[in-house]
């Protein structure tokens, strides 16, 4: 790090508003902030640039600092455009030194796959398409399904899997016959007359509950005064059914209109942010969020972060928003969120009555939940290590096992022979460090023979400068112990690959069998059995088993992948790339072999000569 280069950029920089982004040796950003003057906010990095000996600065800013290599800025018009680019450069980079909500790609959604004819209602963590709907993001997993639940009773909107609806047989399936579907496989609703139904499921997840109620009820009594009791009191059920969510779920208030309320909560180690949304004078829905990375940072940078990264990929931003009254800079948050809504969005504070209360209410669940999530960062901590100084004296070893790495064999029948490793350190997941091992010296079912191999071929890496080429950081590392999913038989082949390579007597191994979660260990005969309840043997329990997640999963992917090897290679005219292109257009081997001419010509990237070669290679060997 050349500190006066790094020096002099910073005093170089324009007293005009902008973002700035450093970067380290490699040149990947570091950290991206915004400023109404970039001279003075970068002049504010130079006592841990320099590393003023007295200077008070967070270590966060301290580390960055230390790593920062270069500084770069670009000059904004004004604040809002320094907001709007900063958020812009934030999501493409996702420098690992910025605010960010934990866990923030896999929160859970329900999409409408608009793009298809006859569109389903999924729960979805994928990223988003362009030309689906999306709703959310959701608190919990549990809920989202609790939500589809409820819809597939009101709605009848197909549950079936694939693009197109419909099993391979043409015949309706049982969600028709219990009337949570209208069948539109065998024509019993056009795409107008469905894609008008799911209206109503886009209205109840937007939250406007009023419109959907008042719809379904005068659908309801035009088919009694027709005489059709059976419509209407399919239509009577499942109006009390939506009622009677809304009421357990929503809370009545004096908040009129369409306003979501956050509340805040922050301390040195994160921060909580909640949304209580309420939709026609209704209290809908309330979701929290952890955000970390937050040392050093004011409730103003928290929550500009969160507005930043929440209502760009929300459904709607509301025309109003309500923030907690340490927060300032209303006019600057408001124009950023009008560029998001597209028309005029106030967000204000809250300064007497039901918002302002409802406001409080929203800062005292932020502080319960910042509370709670700590209370549960502690509970799982402790749990961790508590399970691996019980391993550490039930195993005699000298000290904690803080790496700790589990290996299993996944077969069947023989074919696709695999292996996974995982890695825990310091009792959690690394999975950085997982590998995958395909068995290449066996051609039938033999676990034991499987665990001699892989062993050898893992520690070997460690021992042989050849297979050490290429830099692998998880193969370098030397274990405090290997844990192995079998009994007796596979830890002896543990050990035997172990002893060929030296290591028999560096890295203590041991087996922990399923049936009776018995440990096995080097030298005793008779195994070791463990309380049910032994954090030791927890610990040992979640490593075998995410060990053997691993390899299921390895094994199956193998297994589609042969299966489509197996039909698709032989096409003519047909490369990989054509392959892909088939399989993206299609979505399963089932539907493209029951493609039309016409269908296989309309896949992107496969000229018309070939999808006919195609079409009559299929149909000419069945």
């Amino acid at each position: 790090m050349d500190v006066a280069e790094l020096e002099r950029q910073i005093r170089e920089a324009p007293d005009l508003p902008g973002v700035y982004l450093f970067r380290d040796t490699t040149g990947d950003v570091l950290y991206v902030g915004k400023a109404l003057s970039l001279r003075k906010r970068l002049l504010s990095y130079l006592p841990a640039v320099i590393g003023h000996e007295g200077s008070r600065v967070p270590v966060k800013v301290s580390e960055m600092a230390q790593r920062a290599e270069s500084v770069e800025w670009i000059v904004t018009s004004n604040e809002v455009e320094a907001l709007l680019l900063e958020h812009n450069l934030i999501k493409r980079h996702r420098p690992g030194f910025n605010i960010a909500l934990r866990d923030d790609k896999s929160y859970p959604y329900i999409v409408i796959t608009m793009e298809e004819e006859f569109p389903r209602v999924m729960f979805t963590r994928q990223p988003h398409r362009r030309g689906n709907l999306y709703f959310g993001p959701y608190g919990s997993a549990a809920k989202v399904r609790e939500t589809l639940d409820t819809l597939g009773r009101v709605f009848p909107y197909r549950k079936c899997r694939g693009p197109k609806p419909g099993r391979r047989n043409g015949s309706p399936c049982l969600q028709f016959h219990i009337k949570r579907c209208g069948a539109p496989c065998v024509g019993g609703a056009t795409p107008e007359e469905y894609r008008a139904m799911l209206q109503g499921v886009a209205d109840v997840l937007a939250g406007r509950h009023a419109k959907v109620l008042s719809s379904m009820e005068i659908t309801m009594k035009s088919a009694s005064v027709s005489l059709d009791y059976e419509k209407a009191a399919l239509l009577r059920d499942r109006l009390d059914a939506l009622r009677h969510v809304l009421e357990r779920q929503q809370v009545k208030g004096a908040v009129q209109g369409t306003v979501d309320v956050v509340g805040l909560a922050l301390d040195e180690r994160g921060a909580n942010v909640q949304v209580f949304l309420t939709r026609d004078g209704l209290l809908s829905d309330r979701r929290s969020f952890t955000l970390l990375g937050v040392e050093g940072a004011t409730e103003q940078d928290v929550l500009e972060r969160f507005i930043g990264e929440y209502y760009s990929t929300a459904v709607m931003v509301p025309p109003e928003i309500v923030v907690p009254r340490s927060v300032a800079r209303l006019e600057e948050l408001s124009l950023f969120l009008e560029k998001l809504r597209g028309t005029r969005v106030q967000v204000r504070h809250a300064e007497r009555g039901d918002k302002r209360r409802l406001q409080e209410l929203a800062d005292r669940n932020a502080a319960l939940g910042l509370e709670h999530e700590r209370l549960r960062s502690e509970r799982s901590r402790e749990r961790r290590y508590g399970g691996l100084t019980s391993l550490q004296a039930v195993l005699g070893l000298e000290e904690s096992p803080m790496r700790i790495e589990g290996f299993d064999i996944s077969n069947l029948g023989g074919e696709h022979i695999v292996a996974s490793m995982v890695v825990f350190e310091g009792g959690a997941p690394k999975k950085s460090d997982y590998r995958k091992f395909s068995v290449r010296s066996l051609s039938g079912p033999d676990d034991v023979a499987a665990i001699n191999e892989v062993v050898l071929r893992r520690f070997s890496r460690n021992q042989d400068p050849d297979e050490m080429s290429t830099y692998d950081p998880s193969f370098e590392a030397v274990p405090d112990l290997v844990l192995i999913d079998g009994g007796r038989g596979q830890l002896s082949a543990a050990l035997a690959a172990l002893s060929e390579v030296g290591l028999d007597e560096v890295v203590p191994v041991i087996s922990l069998a399923k049936r009776e979660e018995e440990v096995y260990l080097p030298g005793s005969r008779e195994p070791l059995r463990l309380p049910r309840d032994d954090a030791g043997l927890l610990l040992l329990q979640r490593v075998r088993d995410e060990a053997h997640r691993f390899a299921i999963g390895f094994h199956r992917a193998r297994r589609s992948t042969k299966t489509t090897e197996s039909f698709l290679d032989g096409l003519p005219g047909v490369g990989e790339k054509r392959k892909g292109a088939i399989l993206a257009h299609f979505g399963s081997p089932e539907r493209f072999l029951e493609a039309g001419r016409e269908e296989l010509e309309a896949v992107p990237g496969l000229p018309g000569k070939v999808a006919r070669a195609v079409y009559d290679y299929v149909h000419k060997n069945g």
